[in-house]
């Protein structure tokens, strides 16, 4: 397969993309039902359903803050899952830096009781994943913005934390609270739909220089108060409800292995709603097959032959079992 080196030189700041994003979730706090206070420490908490209800446009708003300001997320109907008609679709001009560089959770935050997993642009800043050796990509701004799904406020020595690898002062940060049991919380995880199908390309060593464009969907799930049950929820929204379409180079043997290995259900695991499966190995994330973590669905388009290859299925079955429906 040809493979096209990885060009990150004309990457544009993902901070400085959202950082008018961020203004306007500020600016309009009240109407999104956010809250927004300064920290002893000087930085700015964005409340998006701890005491503040936040809702579903804010959930929208955060997960493009989270793609670096590199994607769009649309809320509308779509009548393959007769019992959850509203779904979410995301498109990203640049799906690397959107979904790997920004999006991912993957910055380790802790401190005595507290830990999260830090997602959107403040990544880039600080730079401390080996991911962004391999992009070659370090981010520079005067701000940034980090989303926690947490339903407390970060401890004074992760907020010195943050400040001391982004090298800004705590009085340019941000931190956007979405916890998972709240409907922003809800959105801006089933928001990861695109970021999913990037990571595990990355997981199954597919070049990442030959993928062009990508865009997915996948169905809102309804909280629930119970955080088992809802982290469930958003997972098996992508599992057994995601669908994602991939525009990649590379000649056409490639594609179609790609569109076979990439959906949930090359996994191993498949086939249980997620909390069950959480549950069978005693709450372990890394004993769970990460393979498993990908759409329900995907098309691989190989855009210089123009052919198109599908894997994977969506499952209504599934998807009501772990949503809670009862007929």
């Amino acid at each position: 397969m040809s493979e096209t080196q990885l060009d990150t030189s004309n990457w544009p700041s993902v901070n400085a993309l959202t950082a008018p994003l961020v203004a306007n979730l500020v600016t309009n706090a009240k109407v999104l039902r956010l809250g927004v206070e300064q920290h002893a420490s000087g930085a700015t908490i964005i409340d998006a359903g701890i005491k503040f209800p936040g809702g579903l446009e804010a959930g929208r708003l955060i997960t493009e803050i989270c793609m670096g300001g590199l994607g769009r997320v649309a809320l509308h109907s779509n009548p393959a899952f007769a019992h959850w008609p509203w779904q979410l679709s995301v498109h990203s001009t640049n799906p690397i830096l959107a979904c790997l560089g920004s999006q991912y959770a993957g910055w380790s935050l802790a401190h005595e009781k507290f830990f999260s997993l830090g997602s959107g642009p403040g990544r880039a800043l600080a730079g401390r994943e080996e991911l962004y050796q391999e992009l070659k990509y370090k981010d520079q701004s005067d701000s940034a913005v980090l989303v926690l799904e947490s339903d407390k406020v970060p401890p004074q020595e992760v907020i010195a934390k943050v400040a001391r690898d982004t090298g800004l002062s705590a009085d340019r940060l941000t931190f956007i609270l979405t916890p998972t049991r709240s409907l922003s919380g809800c959105v801006q995880i089933v928001g990861r739909v695109l970021e999913v199908a990037m990571h595990k390309i990355h997981t199954l060593h597919f070049p990442l220089a030959n993928v062009v464009d990508g865009m997915a969907s996948a169905p809102v799930p309804p909280p629930s108060p119970d955080f088992l049950t809802g982290m469930g929820r958003t997972n098996d929204a992508i599992l057994f409800g995601g669908h994602a379409h991939l525009f990649v180079l590379g000649d056409d043997e490639a594609a179609a292995k790609l569109a076979r290995e990439l959906p949930s259900s090359s996994s191993s695991d498949y086939g249980r709603p997620f909390a069950e499966v959480f549950k069978s190995v005693n709450m372990d994330f890394y004993k769970i097959d990460p393979l498993l973590f990908s759409p329900a669905a995907v098309t691989v388009t190989a855009v210089e032959s123009g052919n198109s290859f599908t894997g994977g299925r969506l499952d209504a079955v599934l998807l009501d079992q772990s949503f809670g429906f009862r007929a």
